[in-house]
């Protein structure tokens, strides 16, 4: 999985939120997505508190004097950090930010913002650090685990935004592994972070979140948190973000490319792209472009004879504000479980954005979110009647796919977590 690493990949830019020249604008105010919280209140710093020495130090203080130095540390955060507009400021001056809580297993999204020169870092369970800093200085860009010496320490591409935008990390770590997104594109995957403060020791079982200090100015907002109880099946990346591993193209073999963490289409061709894998219960993540007038489809326990979409089930994923879609039926709308069960309400994107799609398979349930709303929530078996013309509708199994509809369209992130 860590090849060579790609620094000249060029900076890639989607789907930002771009700061005027003077100052800043206010932050968006972003729910928390579904099973998060938001470690920031966009107001004040509740829920943060002052660095005290290292985990080391702390671990060692007497509790009298642990309270003295974090009472000192508070303060002192107090004249450095502060919340304005619903954005985290730093000025420059001062030490890190810390959460009160401690974590374990978790899944992080932070949206970040740096100065030219700019260098941070997020610490994990007090440790450091998934590196943030300025690609012009640092061409390898952010996102990798700066302090590893035995593994991995740098990203596997460079997908920062150009200086002065947002970027976004989704961060998960599990165990002593993470794997790191940024801006949607996979970075590190799956790589164990070294103790940096005991070097012959595994990272600590729990330790608190850390924004650091690196004597620039820093602007934080969006920060949402997850835990991640033991039990729950783990999310896997079902595109390396490097070439087509994992992944058959049927028919011209060339109608299907990895580059610079995206997985497209060329539009050649007109066959889909088919895991090498069966998938019967699963969540599927993904993020799609999709071009002016573009077409496409997510096929779901498909064959790898006949048609995918009856054969196996597709979920439409079109431009559906095309003037030559102005007609469509209701279960062609992007999102919808095709020829079967219509998507709604309709939120899909205009063409040229990134637009967010999960899709829950289990038994004999399919449930699609797209941009974060519920738009299919379908009972298979409500619709047997139609299991004649849809076979598909019968499979507990199938291969995931990507369809092929003549035009390039752009996959990135994608996400899977099997149920037994």
């Amino acid at each position: 999985m860590h090849r060579t690493l790609h620094r000249s990949v060029s900076f890639l830019v989607f789907l930002c939120c771009i700061f005027p020249a003077a100052g800043f604008a206010p932050a968006e105010r972003i729910q928390p997505p579904e099973g998060f919280v938001a470690l920031f209140n966009g107001e004040d710093l509740s829920g943060w508190k002052g660095l005290v020495a290292n985990p080391i130090v702390r671990a060692k203080a007497t509790q009298e004097s642990l309270d003295k130095a974090q009472a000192a540390a508070d303060e002192k955060m107090r004249a450095n950090w502060r919340a304005e507009d619903g954005i985290l400021v730093f000025d420059g001056k001062g030490d890190s930010l810390c959460t009160a809580q401690d974590y374990g297993d978790f899944e992080l999204l932070v949206d970040w913002k740096i100065e030219a020169n700019g260098d941070s870092g997020i610490y994990l369970r007090g440790s450091p650090q998934v590196q943030i800093w300025d690609p012009a200085v640092h061409p390898e860009g952010s996102g990798g685990l700066y302090n590893n010496q035995k593994n991995p320490s740098q990203p596997m591409i460079c997908a920062d935004r150009p200086m002065g935008e947002w970027n976004t990390f989704r961060i998960l770590m599990r165990d002593e592994k993470v794997t790191v997104f940024l801006n949607g594109f996979l970075v590190v995957y799956d790589t164990v972070m070294e103790n940096y403060w005991e070097r012959d020791r595994p990272i600590y079982r729990t330790g608190q979140i850390e924004l650091q200090s690196h004597h620039t100015p820093l602007y934080f907002r969006n920060i949402f948190l997850r835990e991640i109880p033991a039990h729950e099946p783990e999310w896997k990346p079902l595109f390396n973000g490097e070439d087509l591993t994992g992944w058959i193209p049927l028919g011209d073999p060339d109608s299907w490319k990895a580059e610079a963490g995206l997985l497209f289409t060329t539009g050649k061709g007109g066959d889909w792209l088919c895991t090498e894998r069966e998938f019967s219960d699963f969540d599927l993540k993904l993020e799609c472009k999709i071009p002016e007038g573009g077409n496409s489809g997510v096929f779901i326990r498909a064959p790898r004879e006949g048609n995918p979409a009856y054969e196996g089930m597709e979920i439409q994923v079109l431009d559906d504000y095309a003037p030559q879609y102005a007609e469509l039926k209701p279960w062609q709308y992007m999102g919808s479980l095709y020829d079967l069960v219509p998507a709604e309400p309709r939120v899909s994107k205009k063409a040229g954005e990134w637009q967010c799609m999960e899709i829950t398979c289990k038994g004999r349930r399919v449930r699609v979110t797209l941009n974060e709303h519920v738009v299919v929530d379908a009972n298979l078996d409500d619709h047997m009647d139609r299991a004649d013309s849809h076979p598909g509708l019968k499979r507990v199994r199938g291969h995931i796919g990507l369809q092929n509809h003549g035009s390039r369209l752009d996959y990135r992130s994608l996400l899977i977590r099997e149920y037994p």
